[in-house]
């Protein structure tokens, strides 16, 4: 399996999505390719490749799991592996994006502190490439 490097995060509130960015790269090494919005996102998945991305489920215009379905539609996103990030993270709603096809889901707010480590976790679960 290879290492996760690339890590597109996407969120429409731009101090989460720094923090989490600083978090990701600074602790986790990882570069981090940051949209605020679902079409930013299906752009950047074309130009940047990433490895994994991070999802806000509740964003306007175009939520999380639509942006998963969206992702899947395209060639570069088919395979994507996908982590939502959520204030519900409740076992119900954990079931639902797993359904939907995530790797799993991270409780916001999140600590920035541990935020590396959750999502290495989460991707070293998937298995092999």
């Amino acid at each position: 399996m290879p290492p996760l490097q690339r890590i597109l995060y996407v969120d429409d509130e731009p101090e989460l999505g720094a923090i989490a960015q600083l978090a990701l790269e600074q602790i986790g090494g990882y570069r981090v390719t940051l949209c605020q919005n679902g079409t930013e996102a299906l752009a950047a998945v074309a130009t940047e490749q990433p490895q994994l991305a991070l999802l806000d489920v509740l964003m306007p215009d175009m939520d999380g799991p639509q942006l998963l379905a969206e992702l899947r539609a395209t060639p570069q996103g088919a395979e994507l592996p996908v982590i939502f990030l959520t204030g519900r993270a409740d076992d119900q709603a954990r079931r639902q994006y797993q359904t939907l096809g995530a790797l799993g889901t991270i409780a916001k707010p999140f600590d920035p502190m541990q935020l590396a480590q959750q999502v290495q976790t989460l991707w070293e679960r998937r298995g092999p490439a």
